[in-house]
């Protein structure tokens, strides 16, 4: 979106100080001259005198102190002239609106909101928003500036809703797939765009933008937390299983080669069988020395 914005410059003609020593010596004119007129009862200096004080008054409403990380956007009568982001102090005309606006950067912690990810799943999620006034002129004139932090917060938890929506929670079956719980950056990257898209409006820049909250929604917590210990449970007796099988052929394999035991079909099978209680099993085995033949 194209800017508006136009930076106005600050010359000598708008040396604060300078006019400073104007306006005293206003100042001091208006009160020589009240002075005198007042003393030798001069009536017509006071049409002179009016007129300076008048000056004077009007000149001193153009001061104006610009401190760092903050601007004034002028207008004449409802028509924009112009943004000083210059820092000092300095005389403006006095005619002229001056309106402050800063340019630091402000944070938001969202407060946790109910939407439903991807697989239609209630969660809980929250963020925490760092941002700053871009454009002085949208921010102005876009949107009601005395709301920044309504309008941020609405269209932040708009933009949050939609990412939510997109993602799973997790997904222990692919650990491949993207999901709000281990998305990490990526998730961030993409708040990031979408937030930015909302609040360009208001020439406004998003620095940062982080989930710092995500959990199941209370009524379904308990029911997923069960879920996941019982997925875990069941990815972790396939690797248990995987290696159990792995160690057993490496058994097998190396009596063979080095002609421990000469064993049968039948005795391979109860060796397999014994192996895979001891290494599978949820508990040490308790073993039973035979003291006797196979058969």
């Amino acid at each position: 979106m194209e800017s508006k914005e136009n930076v106005k410059k600050m010359n000598a003609a708008n040396n604060g100080f300078v006019h400073l020593l104007v306006n005293l010596g206003l100042l001091l004119c208006a009160l020589y001259i009240m002075i005198v007129g007042i003393e030798h009862e001069y009536g017509w200096m006071v049409l002179p005198d009016m007129l300076l004080w008048l000056l004077w008054g009007l000149h001193l409403g153009g001061f104006t102190v610009v401190q760092p990380n903050h601007a004034r956007v002028l207008t004449f009568f409802g028509k924009y002239v112009g943004t000083v982001r210059q820092n000092g102090f300095f005389w403006i005309n006095p005619l002229y609106t001056k309106k402050k606006i800063s340019l630091r950067a402000d944070n938001m912690d969202v407060e946790p909101i109910k939407v439903n990810d991807r697989n239609g799943n209630p969660i809980m999620i929250g963020l925490v928003l760092v941002w700053k006034v871009e454009d002085t002129y949208r921010a102005c004139f876009d949107v009601e500036a005395t709301s920044y932090n309504s309008f941020v917060a609405v269209q932040s938890d708009s933009a949050l809703r939609k990412v939510a929506s997109l993602y799973a929670y997790d997904n222990l079956e692919d650990l491949n797939e993207v999901t709000l719980r281990n998305g990490g950056d990526e998730i961030n990257r993409r708040l990031e765009a979408e937030i930015r898209k909302h609040l360009e409006i208001a020439g406004i820049e998003v620095i940062e933008a982080r989930i710092n909250y995500l959990a199941y929604a209370q009524e379904i917590a308990s029911v997923m937390l069960k879920r996941q210990q019982a997925e875990a449970i069941i990815a972790a007796r396939e690797k248990i299983v995987e290696g159990a099988v792995s160690m057993v052929d490496m058994a097998l394999k190396k009596l063979a080669a080095d002609n421990v035991v000469d064993m049968d079909e039948e005795r391979k099978a109860a060796m397999v069988s014994n192996l895979m209680v001891v290494l599978c099993g949820d508990e040490g085995p308790s073993p039973v020395i035979n003291t006797g033949s196979l058969y």
